[in-house]
């Protein structure tokens, strides 16, 4: 499927999604062949595969492993370097994708070649009316030879693609190209959603790429609307917009006072409730788009407040880093129930099956060809890891995603996101594994020796009942009986604790960093401090539920509302980082 074919709306792009998956199984295998004639002559394939035939599918999958991010890392890292793009690809790496799904430092690097974004669709709706959709760029860093590393929502934004792009009536968007890609998320923040504002007669549906995202924008209205009301009011724009793209573009938008539109806006927004908010300023509103699936769907409650839900949750697509994977052709159904067909023209796809109570299969685990499932033979209800071979150079590379078949379209299957592999917390585009969390707190703990306390144990939970969210975590602590050998007997204090803040921030990683530090979407970490015996009672609880007295071990990251209560009720003292964790871009 070429670029061209890509830029069907509506009826012509589900055209051609009836025939892709109508034909997925031999799509799926002519796309493995092209994959392999490109970069047969690749420094990485080689080694497998020297002497056979490039284009026999049989001995790709006999011969080539499955891998992770760890053994594809040495390659990636020498393009970055300045190495010939040869060492895995047979076309030019153009620039590398930062992965959200990061763990123990430093963002994964995607390898991407210049017709990946061609590959990518993006299926919209209506052609009438305006889209107010927030969009936000991240902050960039280059590779040692001077690749550019960003993410791949900004690698669009910025690209030829986005910048270039003619008008699109399925796609009039209320935002100026210069409000979203202004560096200063607070300006381009501002600056977009003054833009809704003007046009709230026009706005038909609304939304961001996270869930998340949508609700900060709502918190920031809650703090700025009065400032908002007056520059509409005055036709002049706010002082603390100092971008000049920024101030250019909104200058032409506000043209002249308008205080009818200002009265009205302050009227919906002086209510002492907002409850309904959404459908009170753009009252022709038909739908909300967002993630809500995975671990975005901890705001769902948030957003059918908002909307007194009166509008539909629409989650149109399936993407990561790696590669674009397939859409929601039911976008109305209840967000509980959203399965994606996967495209059999973007990468080629490969299953590992897991057992019914399965979340991950283990990272170390070498996985046998034999073991893995192709595209059309996973069966319904069965859960599964995906495993993609991309034209970039991932081959038979582990996303880490675990997914259950729904069903299928024709020939493709559809499948619900359940989660990511092992991660336990996650606020906006980061994604904290149990081990990462775990080794945070230990490295935290260690402030608590030269006072004579102990940690006794340790559990969390991201707290997103305000908005930005935030991650919570509870502790235990013993305070030991100083001997007549210590020379330290004061008590564990304030600051102690918010060190320890600060410590367990300082050590989750980069992306978690990046979210507090730079793009303001996670809040200060909160450590609470419950009483002695508060983790006794949790194992009761839980084995009251039906846990194993034998097997029982504490929950690194608790769901359960009764045990969320208990905890929160056992609290003696809360305790926030006192300032932002170290990050470099």
């Amino acid at each position: 499927m070429d670029g061209k074919k890509l830029e069907y709306k509506g009826d012509e792009a589900l055209k051609e999604i009836q025939r892709l998956t109508t034909e997925a199984d031999k799509v799926q295998e002519d796309l493995l062949k092209d994959i392999l004639a490109r970069n047969k002559k690749t420094e990485y394939l080689m080694q497998y595969l020297t002497g056979l035939s490039m284009n026999d599918v049989q001995e790709f999958k006999q011969k080539v492993p499955v891998i992770t991010y760890k053994d594809i890392y040495p390659y990636i890292q020498r393009i970055a370097n300045g190495e010939d793009s040869s060492v895995i690809s047979g076309h030019p790496i153009v620039e590398m994708l930062c992965s959200s799904g990061t763990s123990g430092g430093e963002p994964k690097l995607m390898p991407t070649i210049a017709e990946d974004l061609d590959r990518r669709t993006y299926v919209t709706g209506l052609d009438e009316g305006k889209a107010m959709f927030l969009y936000f760029v991240k902050a960039e860093m280059s590779t040692p030879c001077g690749l550019p590393a960003r993410t791949v929502l900004t690698s669009y934004y910025k690209s030829k693609h986005f910048k270039g792009r003619s008008h699109d009536r399925y796609n009039d968007q209320t935002s100026p190209d210069e409000a979203i890609l202004c560096d200063d998320s607070n300006q381009s923040m501002y600056c977009q959603l003054l833009a809704g504002l003007i046009h709230r007669q026009q706005v038909l549906r609304l939304g961001a790429v996270f869930a998340s995202a949508l609700l900060r924008a709502i918190s920031f209205l809650e703090r700025n609307w009065v400032s908002l009301c007056e520059d509409i009011r005055t036709g002049k724009l706010s002082t603390m917009i100092t971008d000049s793209g920024c101030r250019l573009a909104m200058s032409s938008m506000l043209k002249s006072p308008d205080p009818r539109l200002a009265d009205e806006i302050q009227n919906i927004c002086s209510c002492r409730s907002w409850k309904g908010i959404v459908c009170n300023l753009w009252p022709k509103a038909k739908y909300i788009e967002a993630v809500v699936t995975g671990s975005m769907s901890q705001y769902i409650p948030a957003l059918e407040y908002y909307s007194m839900g009166k509008l539909p949750l629409v989650c149109t697509m399936y993407a990561s880093s790696e590669c674009y994977f397939g859409v929601n052709l039911k976008p109305l159904c209840d967000p509980a129930n959203v399965s994606f067909t996967l495209l059999p023209n973007m990468c080629y796809y490969e299953f590992i099956p897991l057992g019914k109570n399965e979340t991950y299969a283990n990272e170390d685990e070498e996985i046998s060809s034999n073991k893995l499932v192709e595209l059309v033979h996973v069966k319904i209800g069965c859960y599964y890891e995906l495993v993609v071979t991309t034209y970039s150079g991932l081959n038979r590379y582990r996303i880490g995603d675990v997914l259950q078949v729904t069903g299928f379209h024709n020939q493709a299957p559809q499948f619900r996101f359940i989660c990511r592999r092992n991660v336990i917390l996650s606020i906006d585009n980061d994604k904290t594994n149990e081990e990462d969390l775990h080794k945070s707190v230990m490295a935290a703990k260690r402030l608590l020796e030269p006072y004579n306390a102990l940690l006794v144990e340790y559990t969390s939970y991201a707290d997103t009942s305000s908005m930005p969210g935030h991650y919570v975590i509870y502790w235990e602590i013993k305070h030991c009986t100083p001997t007549v050998l210590d020379k330290v007997t004061t008590p564990v204090g304030p600051k102690v604790l918010q060190d320890c803040c600060i410590a367990i921030e300082e050590d989750l990683d980069y992306i978690y960093r990046r979210c507090r530090t730079n793009d303001k979407s996670i809040g200060p970490l909160e450590i609470r401090v419950v009483k002695t015996g508060t983790f006794e009672l949790l194992m009761d609880l839980f084995i009251k539920e039906g846990a194993s007295i034998n097997q029982y071990k504490t929950p690194r990251c608790i769901k359960s509302d009764a045990a969320l209560k208990l905890l929160k009720s056992n609290v003696i003292a809360c305790f926030f980082s006192p300032r932002d964790p170290t990050w470099i871009p």
